[in-house]
C-alpha cells in the first residue's frame, strides 16, 4: 500500500507540473499517457482533476507495458528536471526564483530527492503497521484527524518527516502522550491575547506561569534549554496529567482535559516546512483573532452554520528567537465547542478518502440516496461562505482539505463549515488597515488581492472540491446511487454542473465580481508546485503555481 500510494502522488505531481506543462500527456481510452525522462508512461485515470487511479502505473519498454516501480520513475524525474525544460517556459534547466502565477525554477540536480520520496514511502508503511496495533480514538473528530495515512494526493514525499522517534507523536498511528510542563519565570514570560486557559493543565510555583510543551520539540531543542532549566528562568514541571491527542498537522494537539486545542512549534521538516511558530505568527494569531470576529458573525448570519476556531491567545519565553519560537503555543478552540446539537465534525481530509469517510456510513447512505443534492448542499456550506469572505470582508480563508472540518447530520448530510488555522487566514491590503502593526506582523496577516484570490481558488477549487467530488462520484456510482449518470465520470459531471449552478446563483446575488466570472467561465485553475518546490528546496511560501483545467470549462451555464 505505501508503494502504491507514494507511485501514485508522483505521477500526478508529474502529470499535473511537468508532462502536463510540457504537453506531453495523451489520452486513449481510459489511460492518460505520457512521456517523462525518455521513456513513456501510462496510468488508467478518473475522478476528473483529483486524477484517481485504479491500477498502478506502467511503462512501456521494448513494445509491452510493465510495471513501473516507485525507484524507477524518481530516476526518470531526476533526469526530466536536471536537464529538461523549465514547465512553463521551455527554457533549460529550471534555476530562477519563481514569478508570481510561476512555479519554482529549481536548480539542475538535487541530490535529497530521492530520499524524501523513499523516506515517505517507509514513514507510510511505519504508519500502517502502527495502525495495525493501535485502536482509533472513539471520538469521531479525532478519528477523522488521524486518517490522513497517505497524505497531500499532489505531493512527492507526503509523509516526509525529519527528526527521529516521531511515530510516538504521529497521529496517523493513533498516537496519545502527555504534555510536558514548563514554569516560566515571570520577568522572561512572552504572550499575548488571552491564554490562561493553560493555567488548568498543572500547577506553576509563585514567580512562574505554566507553559505546555510538546515532548518531541523538547528532544529536538535539547542543549539550547540546559542554560534557562540551569539558571531557573525555566523550570521543568514533567509530564501533566492525562494524555493529549495529535490531530492531523501532528504539531497541533486536542488536550481533553481543557477542551481546546494547542499548536506547538516543531523544529522539524514535514513535507515542504520546518513547523515552527515564528514569532511574528505567535502576535498575528491573536491579532486576527480580533480582527475576525466580526466578519464570521456576519458570515454565519448570511450562511448559518458557517464556524470557526478562534486562537485568542499565545504563550512562549522570552528567551532569544530561537527559544521564543521554539517553545511558542498557540491556544486554539475546539470544534466540539462550535458545532450544533447533534452534528459531528468531521475532517474534510477524512471524507475526500474512499472508503473511510463514506464507507458503510449515514454520509455513504446519504451520498447513495441523492448525489448531487448532497454536493451541492457541500458546496453551499464550505465554497460559498469563502467567496463571500473574501469579496464582501476581505479575508482570505485557507480552506484547504486539513483546515475545513464539515458538520454531519445524524443522517449523513453536510450542514456546517468550520475553519481554522489562521496561520493562512489573511486579511486583503486595501480593505483592512494593518500599518498598526509590526511589518512582518503585518505580512504574515496580510495578502495583496491578486495573491489571497490565487490561495482562495487554489484551496476550494483545486485541493478541496475536486477530491469530495471525485470521492462522492466513486461512492454513488458503485452503489447503484439513484441517478441519470451510467459511470463515476458521468456522475461528475453533474456534481459539477451543480457546483456551477450554486456559485453562480451567489455570484449574480453580489454583482458578478470579474474573479468569480471568470471561474464560472471555465478559466484556468492556479495549481500549487509541490514538486517543483521540494526539487527547488524552496521554502512552502515561496512555492509557486502551475495552470491546469477548470471543472467548469465546457459545464452548461
Amino acid at each position: 500500500m505505501a508503494e502504491n500510494a507514494s507511485l501514485a502522488a508522483l505521477v500526478r505531481c508529474c502529470l499535473r507540473e511537468v508532462a502536463g506543462p510540457r504537453g506531453q500527456v495523451w489520452a486513449a481510452g481510459p489511460y492518460l499517457t505520457f512521456r517523462l525522462g525518455g521513456s513513456l508512461l501510462r496510468v488508467a485515470a478518473s475522478g476528473g482533476p483529483a486524477l484517481r487511479f485504479d491500477d498502478p502505473a506502467e511503462r512501456l519498454e521494448h513494445g509491452a507495458w510493465h510495471a513501473l516501480s516507485l525507484d524507477h520513475l524518481v530516476r526518470l524525474v531526476e533526469t526530466e528536471l536536471s536537464s529538461g525544460p523549465d514547465p512553463l517556459s521551455g527554457t533549460s534547466a529550471m534555476s530562477a526564483k519563481a514569478t508570481p502565477g510561476e512555479p519554482p525554477r529549481a536548480a539542475t540536480g538535487n541530490e535529497e530527492f530521492a530520499g524524501q520520496v523513499a523516506g515517505s514511502r517507509a514513514a507510510m508503511g511505519v504508519l500502517l503497521r502502527a495502525r495495525g496495533r493501535a485502536a482509533a480514538p472513539e471520538d469521531p473528530w479525532l478519528a477523522s484527524e488521524q486518517a490522513l495515512v497517505f497524505g497531500h494526493p499532489f505531493h512527492p514525499s507526503p509523509k516526509a518527516r525529519g527528526g527521529v522517534g516521531w511515530e510516538r507523536y504521529a497521529p496517523e498511528a493513533h498516537a496519545s502522550f502527555p504534555l510536558r510542563l514548563l514554569g516560566v519565570r515571570e520577568d522572561v514570560l512572552a504572550s499575548g491575547g488571552d491564554p490562561k486557559v493553560m493555567d488548568a493543565l498543572g500547577q506553576a510555583p509563585p514567580g512562574y506561569v505554566l507553559l505546555p510543551a510538546h515532548p518531541w520539540q523538547l528532544d529536538l531543542l535539547g542543549a539550547e534549554l540546559a542554560g534557562p532549566l540551569a539558571d531557573g528562568r525555566l523550570l521543568d514541571l514533567g509530564d501533566a496529567a492525562g494524555v493529549a491527542i495529535p490531530t492531523s498537522s501532528v504539531r497541533t494537539v486536542y488536550e481533553p482535559r481543557i477542551g481546546k486545542c494547542l499548536k506547538f512549534s516543531l523544529n522539524v521538516r514535514i513535507t515542504n516546512c520546518v513547523r515552527k511558530n515564528a514569532w511574528y505568527e505567535l502576535a498575528a494569531a491573536s491579532e486576527l483573532s480580533g480582527r475576525l470576529e466580526p466578519a464570521f458573525a456576519d458570515l454565519a448570519e448570511r450562511f448559518p452554520g458557517t464556524r470557526w476556531l478562534a486562537e485568542p491567545g499565545h504563550r512562549s519565553a522570552a528567551l532569544g528567537t530561537r527559544l521564543l519560537e521554539g517553545l511558542g503555543v498557540i491556544v486554539r478552540d475546539a470544534p466540539w465547542e462550535v458545532t450544533g446539537p447533534g452534528v459531528t465534525p468531521v475532517l474534510a481530509g477524512a471524507l475526500a478518502i474512499p472508503g473511510h469517510g463514506t464507507g458503510d456510513s449515514d454520509v455513504a447512505g446519504a451520498i447513495r440516496r441523492d448525489p448531487i443534492g448532497w454536493f451541492g448542499g457541500y458546496v453551499g456550506h464550505v465554497a460559498l461562505p469563502v467567496f463571500e469572505a473574501y469579496f464582501r470582508h476581505g479575508v482570505v480563508l485557507e480552506p484547504h482539505l486539513q483546515n475545513v472540518l464539515v458538520g454531519i447530520t445524524a443522517d449523513g448530510l453536510p450542514i456546517e463549515a468550520i475553519f481554522r488555522d489562521l496561520e493562512g487566514t489573511k486579511l486583503v491590503i486595501g480593505r483592512h488597515d494593518v500599518s498598526d502593526l509590526p511589518d512582518l506582523v503585518a505580512s504574515a496577516a496580510s495578502y495583496d488581492a491578486a495573491r489571497g484570490w490565487n490561495r482562495v481558488v487554489y484551496c476550494i477549487m483545486v485541493n478541496h472540491l475536486p477530491e469530495i467530488a471525485a470521492t462522492v462520484a466513486r461512492t454513488a456510482a458503485h452503489t447503484g446511487a439513484p441517478t441519470t449518470a451510467h459511470s463515476a465520470d458521468e456522475l461528475l459531471r453533474e456534481l459539477w454542473a451543480e457546483a456551477r449552478a450554486r456559485i453562480a446563483r451567489y455570484a449574480a446575488e453580489i454583482g458578478n465580481p470579474l474573479p468569480l466570472s471568470d471561474l464560472l467561465a471555465g478559466a484556468p485553475l492556479p495549481a500549487k508546485a509541490n514538486l517543483t518546490a521540494r526539487w527547488a528546496r524552496s521554502a512552502d511560501r515561496d512555492a509557486g503555481y502551475v495552470p491546469i483545467g477548470n471543472p467548469f470549462a465546457g459545464v452548461p451555464a
